[in-house]
């Protein structure tokens, strides 16, 4: 400043000139006014010591610069709708994420468009300052560099779909250059459109050959599923547990379904696959493929063909590969997904395997331990989405989870959102559909082991019951009723040999499952058992496998710790999310409204005994909605009594009483069909 005595401009020049020595040449006049600077000590002053100077106390003005070298791109989907055009690679039978897009690129600065002269002519000056149209240009010497590669890389024009959408949704960079604009011509504009709202089918009624009623947010699913099904793109479906997953995946097979689905589930719930679609969609042909019995690869091919579903297993899943991808799948669902959330195991792999035209994978916690987890399932759906294990390691896994990089959480959350619904209880939007009590049926396999032991007990107590008269008979078949009961429920409760439990029981492994989500989803959950010796099993198990508090009152509990674990459960403390009780001794007089689940290990004879029991939870005092999940071995006694009660519940109690005494006075021919082993329907032999 010059309105200063001219010692103090001098003395002030000084002190700059120890930051940005080119102005010690301007010192050399008596009345300094200017200082000459290079292009190189300009991108100098630019760069750097104009901020240090800013420190020291001095005022800087600096013209404006444009330093930001991007890309901008045009993506091109030709006049054709890949439905209307099935000549092209991209058109709607082989649209994938591996289908070729192309594409038009300009260079820019800031916001300026660069000419390929223009750009050509900064790189060759290799000047830090260039003026451009009247504007001073900061050339940064590694921009020019990866500019260069990339037009040299980029001569084409072209890209899969899946780098295309990634781009689209969450521009960063590509091949090192900012890019700054997504812009997308044809249909790849509509699938863009359609993707990020996800609108593209509309809202469906409830499809043709559906037996029940959605609800809204079911529709919404459904029309979400159909659109990304649309373009074959993967879908991972993450309600929260008892929203409905399944009944929305059926009704998608009903509305757009044009070829056999293969659905990949645990074991443990081959038999709730089963009897939710012959409830839903009666019209659809399912054939089951596990067990001794099932198909040979030669011969599945054919008769995947003649069936709308194919049921399997992730056991079977790498063990039948060649046969199973042998056929040309419409689609492939993955119920409880999280069984392929590593990557390198066998069952992931061949998942990845399978031919489809879209995927979907379905589970309630699509995060467990880390974010691999959702990459190993992205993986499946939508292979290559996501880049590598490495790079989804390097670029998001490892920046999140380590230091929450808000960042790379928004640009994940952008990639992966148009491909995940998740729908929780807690929101009033979902929970304004649902009842005030849901009950749903678990039908639950036998493992082989349960299953030869269903049939000795079965075949020796069905001999001494053909030979005995009065009051010994009604006995041996209130025998032989606790002694199924006790195998459907786990061995070692027939045996009380204190065998281990893990591997050995279809309900149990469906249990511990079930749980997992419940207490992901910070819920609690009521057990009932009519057996205190199941209750002490289930309590060891689980407190072992959740490696949480497991509580469990039953009929020899004292009142004082009866009510300490009442109120411990109650409090709204981090408290134990699992409580055990045995029927008698829980099914009334609590008050138990921390649950909003209820699970039925074993069944009772009379519906109203269970209903008091859920009703610990369905109460007064109840602000949430309660699931109530009803375990029933498929192919036992526990699926034919529960098929009776089920068509007679009105005169439940003329008809069952409120004892089992009613079953002691069937004819001999009718306990036979009552207590047959259907093996086909309830076993999982995946071993065989």
């Amino acid at each position: 400043r010059f309105d200063q005595p001219q010692e103090r401009v001098l003395a002030a020049l000084g002190r700059a000139s120890r930051v940005f020595p080119p102005i010690e040449n301007s010192l050399r006049t008596q009345r300094p006014q200017a200082c000459a600077l290079s292009t190189r000590e300009a991108a100098d002053l630019v760069r750097d010591k104009a901020l240090l100077l800013k420190a020291s106390g001095f005022g800087v003005l600096l013209p404006g610069l444009d330093t930001r070298l991007n890309v901008r791109l045009r993506l091109r989907g030709g006049p054709s709708t890949p439905e209307s055009d099935t000549s092209r690679t991209d058109g709607l039978g082989l649209l994938s994420f591996n289908s070729i897009v192309s594409y038009d690129w300009q260079l820019s600065l800031g916001d300026q468009p660069l000419s390929r002269e223009e750009f050509e002519m900064l790189a060759e000056l290799k000047e830090p300052l260039v003026q451009l149209r009247g504007r001073w240009v900061d050339v940064r010497p590694d921009q020019i560099e990866r500019a260069l590669a990339f037009i040299q890389k980029h001569q084409a024009g072209q890209m899969n779909l899946a780098e295309a959408v990634s781009t689209a949704l969450a521009p960063t960079t590509l091949d090192g250059v900012p890019v700054a604009a997504v812009e997308a011509s044809g249909w790849v504009e509509a699938l863009f459109e359609d993707v990020r709202k996800g609108t593209r089918v509309d809202v469906v009624d409830d499809p043709p050959g559906f037996e029940g009623t959605l609800r809204g947010y079911q529709k919404r699913g459904v029309a979400w599923l159909a659109t990304l099904q649309h373009y074959n793109l993967g879908a991972l479906l993450a309600d929260d547990m008892g929203l409905g997953k399944t009944a929305q995946l059926i009704a998608l097979l009903l509305q757009r379904g044009q070829g056999p689905t293969l659905v990949i589930c645990p074991t443990s719930v081959v038999g709730n696959w089963r009897h939710e679609l012959a409830r839903f969609a009666p019209r659809l042909k399912v054939l089951v493929h596990h067990g001794a019995a099932r198909a040979s690869a030669v011969d599945l091919v054919a008769a995947a063909n003649e069936h709308d579903v194919i049921l399997s297993t992730y056991s079977l899943l790498h063990r039948d590969e060649v046969g199973l991808a042998g056929v040309a799948w419409d689609g492939v669902v993955l119920d409880e997904a999280q069984n392929v959330k590593n990557a390198s195991t066998r069952a992931a792999q061949a998942a990845r395997a399978m031919p489809a035209r879209w995927r979907v994978a379905l589970t309630g916690t699509p995060v467990e331990n880390r974010l691999s987890d959702l990459w190993s399932i992205f993986h499946v759906i939508n292979p290559g989405y996501l880049g590598s294990a490495e790079e989804f390691r390097r670029e998001f896994a490892l920046p999140i989870e380590r230091a929450s990089d808000a960042d790379a959480i928004a640009r994940l959350k952008a990639l992966t959102a148009p491909f995940i619904l998740r729908r929780v209880k807690t929101d009033k939007s979902v929970i304004s559909d649902l009842p005030d009590k849901q009950e749903m049926k678990v039908y639950c396999s036998l493992t082989r082991e349960q299953a030869t032991l269903y049939e000795a007990v079965l075949q020796d107590t069905m001999r001494q019951i053909a030979e005995a008269e009065g009051m010994q008979r009604r006995g041996l078949v209130l025998s032989l009723l606790t002694r199924l009961k006790q195998v459907c429920n786990h061995p070692a409760l027939l045996l009380h040999d204190g065998s281990a439990l893990s591997g050995r029981s279809g309900k149990l492994a469906r249990l511990g499952e079930m749980l997992e989500e419940v207490i992901a989803s910070d819920e609690r959950a009521l057990v009932f058992t009519q057996y205190a010796e199941m209750g002490r099993l289930l309590q060891n198990f689980l407190r072992e496998t959740l490696d949480r508090e497991v509580l469990f009152l039953h009929g020899g509990t004292p009142m004082a710790e009866r009510d300490r674990m009442v109120a411990e459960f109650q409090s709204d403390a981090n408290g134990p999310p699992v409580f055990i009780l045995s029927l008698k001794a829980g099914g009334t007089g609590l008050n138990l409204t921390r649950a909003n689940h209820v699970f039925h290990f074993d069944r009772w004879w009379n519906p109203a005994v269970e209903n008091q029991a859920t009703d610990r939870a369905f109460r007064i005092g109840q602000t949430r909605n309660v699931q109530v999940h009803k375990y029933v071995c498929a192919g036992t006694f526990e699926e034919t009594l529960d098929d009776l009660i089920e068509r007679k519940v009105a005169l439940a109690q003329s008809i069952v009483g409120t004892s089992e005494a009613w079953i002691t006075e069937m004819s001999t021919d009718d306990l036979r069909q009552m207590f047959r082993l259907r093996r086909d329907e309830a076993v999982a032999e995946d071993d065989a």
